[in-house]
């Protein structure tokens, strides 16, 4: 593994349980380097099951805890009740409290600002979508109007996907449902323009929740109704912005150390799926031995470069 430069950030994508994957590959990097991510990471970036982590991280709980919170807390938080098997019928799938919950234990009465104020500082960026004002909030401990949020409330704001939770407060809902369920960009906009931090000093780590393939055969191509076209648009779609991501970075930020890391699953595996928890800590594992031996995903590499920039 490439040393990391001076200054370390990393930026988590959403993806509900599937964010199991990134703990234990975390877990994977603190056991080979002998440090915990709080240690390594001074800048935290993440969105829906990706800000769970993130704030983890800038909280200093290690990798290894969060997975085990993960596997203890998955079946209360995504429970099998009539609510979920009467959906649509119903609003939302799961109620809230058990996440609210969780929160509450791990981060207690912790707020934005106690991560800037602190003596290990950290920059902790959470994105969350406010349907009052129309655009997407950029949760940050330096930042005034956010340094008396409670931590676990930024947290279940970017968490609360639509229909799968009720809205937070009325208007606050995950923060991957516009361009940034991979906050790559967030993070190396941050790093930059608001710490000032000289990309040549600085390794930006990004980590995907897996990547879900959709084959096409075709010498058989499959007999697709309108109503089967929906899923395969939403995954290709969302996939293409993933992909996006990737691409502004390398081709605004090109003296940053970059390093994206990605798995495609073998088997599509939902967001609110408890039942495969072995299966992804295995792909969390095989991720972090990715990260060790810096395999970084096919997606790096393509810069978007118009003719006449330099």
């Amino acid at each position: 593994m490439k040393p990391f430069r001076k200054n370390v950030a990393i930026a988590i994508d959403g993806g509900g349980m599937r964010g199991i994957i990134v703990t234990q590959a975390l877990a994977t990097l603190e056991d080979a380097l002998g440090a915990t991510t709080h240690d390594m990471f001074h800048l935290t970036v993440g969105t829906s099951t990706g800000s769970i982590i993130s704030a983890g991280i800038a909280a200093g709980i290690s990798a290894k805890r969060m997975t085990e919170l993960y596997v203890e807390l998955g079946n209360s938080i995504f429970p099998n009740t009539l609510r979920k098997k009467l959906f649509p019928l119903t609003s939302y799938r799961y109620s809230s409290k058990p996440l609210e919950r969780a929160l509450a234990n791990q981060f207690g009465d912790m707020k934005m600002r106690d991560l800037w104020n602190s003596g290990q500082r950290t920059d902790l960026v959470i994105s969350a979508y406010d349907l009052a004002e129309n655009k997407t909030k950029f949760i940050k401990p330096w930042k005034e109007e956010y340094a008396d949020w409670p931590v676990a409330k930024a947290v279940q704001a970017s968490c609360t996907v639509p229909t799968y939770f009720p809205v937070v407060e009325n208007r606050y809902i995950d923060g991957g449902v516009g361009s940034y369920a991979n906050p790559c960009y967030i993070a190396a906009y941050e790093a930059k323009e608001c710490l000032n931090w000289d990309p040549a000093e600085t390794t930006l780590i990004s980590i995907g929740t897996g990547r879900d393939l959709y084959t096409y055969n075709a010498e058989k191509p499959p007999r697709l109704y309108a109503w089967d076209w929906i899923g395969v648009v939403l995954d290709v779609f969302s996939q293409s912005a993933y992909d996006q991501q990737v691409h502004l970075v390398e081709t605004y930020f090109q003296q940053l150390d970059f390093r994206r890391f990605q798995i495609n699953l073998r088997e599509p595996i939902a967001m609110d799926d408890t039942s495969q928890m072995d299966i992804l800590m295995a792909y969390g594992t095989r991720l972090g031995r990715m990260i060790l031996s810096d395999k970084t995903d096919p997606a790096q590499g393509i810069v978007i470069k118009h003719p006449g920039y330099f």
